[in-house]
C-alpha cells in the first residue's frame, strides 16, 4: 500500500526524525516473550474465571494455575485481570460513612 519512506516523511513533520530503517526494523520486529506468555495467561485467566460463574477473584483465580502446575506470580494474574476487566464478585453493601446534609435556604 504505502512504503516507508512517505511514512516516514508524514511521521518527522509531526515530531522528531525517524529514519526507513529504525520504521522498518520496528514493523518487522517479533513479539517480546511477556507479550506471547501474557496471551497464553489471559485466555487460562479467561477460562478460570468463566468456569467458576465469574465470582472468583485474584487470589482464587491465581491458585487454580498452580494446581495446573503453571508458575505464575500473583500481581501478574492481577494485572492481567485488570487488562481484561475482570473482577471477582463482591460480597456484602457498600459501607456509606457520612451523608450530606441538604443545603438550608439555597
Amino acid at each position: 500500500m504505502f512504503g516507508a519512506e512517505p511514512i516516514c516523511k508524514v511521521l518527522t513533520g509531526h515530531g522528531p526524525k525517524i529514519a526507513t530503517s529504525t520504521y522498518c526494523a520496528a514493523r518487522n520486529r517479533t513479539t517480546n516473550a511477556k507479550a506471547v506468555r501474557d496471551a497464553e495467561l489471559k485466555t487460562r485467566i479467561s477460562r478460570v474465571h468463566t468456569d467458576n460463574f465469574s465470582v472468583y477473584g485474584v487470589r482464587k483465580v491465581w491458585r487454580q494455575p498452580h494446581r495446573e502446575g503453571i508458575v505464575v506470580a500473583r500481581r501478574t494474574v492481577a494485572r492481567l485481570m485488570r487488562e481484561l476487566a475482570l473482577q471477582g464478585a463482591r460480597r456484602g453493601r457498600k459501607i456509606r460513612t457520612t451523608q450530606r446534609r441538604p443545603r438550608a435556604g439555597l
